[in-house]
């Protein structure tokens, strides 16, 4: 049967076509089942879906039999396979790509310059087996070296070698272990060796302030759950690894609010994306909220009594706690409604408001949410709850804005304020109660001054804070009273 020109070679790899390849001629698969078995298996196919053998369709091209194996007729053209013959060479045991009777590049070039390509061939063959000759004494030459004693300076040379590479092996070991622990150790350590940049990065007085305070937050801290975290576990998703230890978490939200330093900075120092940045500040703003809000600030009488410095007992013997408003400035708002409330007369700027209690001692004992900048003093005094904490008989004392004296006396409390001017000049008495009251306030003054050395309140507060923004006004109070207590005389910790 006469072998049309689109009959392809069914075997893997095998890409030959008689149109690509006239010369070479395509054998259908044998009739018989056995032999045609062993052809399937010898070609490394299986019959299926995708391959099923056709007679008239399905063809190996005489590229993968041996030349044995072929036979031309007397008068024929097309070469005939032998009864049992078996494909056998293929791709993966190197039979080789070019067929014999295809003329390499050169040969072909050869031929159509006129040249000898015949004797080109056999001096190529030549050197060759001279190339070949020449590795082969090469290789007996150095071959067994080894059963040879070497020479004396060789054995030395090598030694010292040896030492050289072990010592080697020994510094960059020890290098590795260095570089393990710098890396195990908290961020912590990196930013911060001194006193003083513990005081500049976290506003803690010293190193040791500042791990006996984390000492006691870590056993909490450690049960701490992100809300992305409860959010992921909700609708079952994975919660991904922390990136940062708890310490290294609570120095970068120190840094957030103590050195005032910026988001994108932190995200930069701590190698963190700024997301997680974000995530953290917001996390550790609400755990230490929670944490420090439930510690009992408020002192009892007798604590007020057993610390109250010799100053204050000398004028002020029954002062129960100081108090002062302060105001920090925010984000002027688009509403008109809400810039008239939030608008201070005092500062002329839009503000919160707070009111802060501190004890003769100098411990904050009291902190109110932030209220808008217009509320009066005598407003925001009696919304805080302040009034609540008194018992009959305390004294506070207050400036003289502050006429909060009907809100006291239903607590059976006073207030002790500096008197007023109701002649041309104080009276003796007058001026010594002046100079005394002013005295003691000072401690109020350096208390509120404390808390807003925290760098987070330099600017003005962005309305983007709103949500937290009372979070961290209490965080800054009460974290501010583990800088010590102050002395009235010099603004030095006792």
């Amino acid at each position: 049967m006469e072998q049309h020109s689109k009959c392809y070679c069914s075997v893997p790899f095998c890409s030959n076509s008689k149109r690509k390849h006239p010369n070479l001629s395509f054998h259908d698969f044998p009739k018989d089942t056995r032999l045609r078995g062993k052809w399937i298996i010898a070609i490394r196919r299986e019959e299926s879906a995708t391959f099923t053998v056709l007679r008239g369709s399905t063809y190996v091209c005489s590229q993968h039999f041996r030349p044995e194996e072929l036979y031309v007729k007397e008068g024929g053209s097309r070469a005939r396979l032998k009864k049992g013959s078996v494909p056998s060479r293929f791709a993966w045991n190197d039979f080789g790509s070019r067929h014999e009777d295809r003329l390499t590049p050169y040969e072909r070039a050869s031929t159509r310059l006129g040249l000898n390509t015949e004797a080109a061939a056999g001096q190529r063959d030549e050197l060759d087996d001279l190339e070949a000759m020449l590795t082969e004494l090469n290789a007996n030459a150095t071959e067994h070296d080894y059963c040879r004693p070497p020479s004396p300076g060789k054995v030395d040379a090598a030694v010292a070698r040896i030492r050289e590479l072990e010592q080697k092996v020994v510094e960059l070991e020890n290098e590795i272990k260095q570089l393990t622990l710098l890396a195990d150790q908290p961020k912590l350590n990196h930013f911060c060796s001194t006193d003083e940049e513990f005081r500049f990065f976290t506003r803690f007085p010293s190193e040791e302030v500042f791990m006996l305070f984390w000492e006691s937050v870590a056993p909490s801290a450690s049960r701490i759950v992100y809300w992305t975290k409860a959010q992921r576990e909700a609708y079952g998703t994975p919660s991904p690894h922390r990136k940062l230890g708890l310490i290294d978490e609570c120095f970068l939200f120190l840094c957030r609010i103590a050195a005032g330093l910026k988001e994108q900075a932190l995200a930069s120092m701590f190698k963190v994306s700024l997301s997680t940045v974000s995530r953290i500040i917001i996390t550790w703003t609400s755990y230490f909220y929670l944490v420090l809000g439930s510690l009992p600030t408020w002192m009892t009488r007798q604590q007020v009594q057993a610390t109250m410095p010799k100053k204050i007992r000398q004028y002020c013997p029954e002062v129960r706690v100081l108090i002062d408003c302060t105001e920090v400035r925010c984000e002027t708002a688009t509403s008109l409604t809400l810039q008239s409330e939030s608008f201070s007369n005092y500062k002329n700027h839009t503000t919160f408001k707070s009111l802060v209690g501190v004890a003769p001692c100098g411990v904050i004992t009291f902190v109110s949410k932030l209220y808008t900048g217009s509320i009066s003093d005598q407003e925001l005094t009696r919304r805080s709850n302040f009034i609540r904490l008194l018992q009959p008989g305390d004294k506070v004392m207050a400036d003289k804005g502050f006429q909060i004296e009907g809100m006291l006396a239903e607590v059976g409390a006073t207030i002790i304020i500096p008197p007023f001017k109701r002649s041309v000049q104080f009276t003796k008495e007058d001026a010594e109660k002046t100079q005394a009251i002013a005295c003691l306030r000072v401690l109020v003054e350096r208390a509120i001054r404390r808390v807003k050395e925290y760098h987070i309140w330099d600017g003005v507060v962005p309305l983007s804070l709103t949500g937290s923004v009372n979070q961290l006004w209490a965080v800054c109070c009460l974290m501010s009273n583990y800088q010590g207590p102050l002395d009235i005389m010099d603004d030095k910790p006792v």
